[in-house]
């Protein structure tokens, strides 16, 4: 391609962005009139499908197509893309008779998808085709026909794939909806499908994943002097320190805060115990219960720690908010 032979004209470009973005908009709602019987009935078999939903589709198309898998394998919907050029080669062998195919093609006529047509027919396979090409060879093979035409492309040459692959983007991810809905798919089966995301970690993380326990939860006896409750917050690093009775249930706990708060006061503080110190009733949590909750407690209440109790109100460890920073909740 010969460079530019003419200053690059800013005004232009915008223009050519907003245009592009009309156009693209149109072809998307252009989709709501023709998306009615058909579709629903594509809903409802690649919702009952034993096998899988294979999706193909070549050059921007297969793009389109990887992405629709994905969206759909991470929505509750068993799904994969296979390569149509590397299926002639062996990889048709992933398709089983149980599969359902969701070919993707503008024009209908891609060689390399419509060579497999009559081979994923004889199969026995639901072949659903995605097609701006009601007349095409694709179309012609298809159990059903979802029609993602457009009247032009974005592109000022009508040649690169732009309006047509936006459409098709938005058809599979209404596919998708409709398809999490029809499961019943709730935020807690998406987290589990992205366990390294963001949602996935404060939907999965429990608190017994992220807090200490055993020796690294500071706690003292209620009886115990202020001098042992000091030592006990130095050497455990989280800034607090449990207060417990005889059985180790939680009765109070004692914070930097609470120190300072002494300090100002000017108390003689070698003489006092620690239950005479502690915050009493202190907020606590149950373990069972997700870090993502601990976070939310916190920031309610303004403190940066939280006790973690069980069921009998025994002390079972603690988290504080650089705990959950480090587990990556907040």
């Amino acid at each position: 391609m010969a460079p530019p032979d003419k200053a690059f004209d800013a005004a232009r470009a915008l223009r050519l962005a907003q245009e592009t973005f009309d156009i693209e908009a149109q072809a998307v709602l252009g989709l709501k009139a023709r998306t009615g019987e058909a579709f629903a009935r594509a809903v409802e078999v690649m919702l009952h499908v034993r096998g899988r939903v294979v999706v193909m589709g070549m050059g921007k198309s297969g793009h389109v197509g990887r992405k629709i898998a994905a969206t759909l394998a991470s929505t509750g919907t068993p799904a994969m893309f296979v390569h149509p050029a590397e299926a002639s080669h062996g990889d048709l062998g992933m398709i089983k008779p149980i599969d359902l195919v969701l070919a993707v093609s503008n024009s209908g006529e891609v060689d390399e998808v419509t060579t497999l047509l009559p081979v994923i027919k004889r199969m026995g396979a639901t072949l659903v085709a995605m097609t701006g090409n009601a007349d095409s060879t694709l179309a012609s093979h298809a159990d059903i026909v979802l029609d993602s035409g457009v009247e032009k492309e974005a592109c000022p040459l009508q040649l690169a794939p732009t309006a047509s692959t936006t459409a098709q983007l938005a058809l599979g991810d209404a596919l998708a909806v409709a398809l999490l809905d029809a499961r019943g798919f709730r935020t807690e089966d998406f987290a589990r499908s992205h366990p390294g995301g963001s949602l996935g970690r404060k939907l999965l993380t429990h608190l017994s994943d992220v807090m200490r326990s055993g020796d690294a939860v500071p706690r003292v006896r209620a009886d115990a002097g202020f001098s042992e409750l000091m030592r006990e917050m130095s050497a455990k690093g989280l800034g607090a320190s449990a207060v417990v009775d005889a059985d180790g249930r939680v009765a109070g706990i004692f914070t930097d805060g609470d120190l300072r708060r002494l300090i100002e006061k000017g108390m003689d503080l070698r003489a006092l115990t620690a239950r005479e110190v502690m915050h009493p009733g202190p907020h606590t949590i149950r373990s069972d219960a997700l870090a993502v909750e601990a976070a939310e407690l916190m920031e309610k209440h303004r403190i940066t720690s939280v006790l973690v109790v069980d069921a009998d109100n025994t002390l079972c460890g603690a988290v504080n908010s650089n705990d959950l920073m480090r587990a990556k909740v907040i």
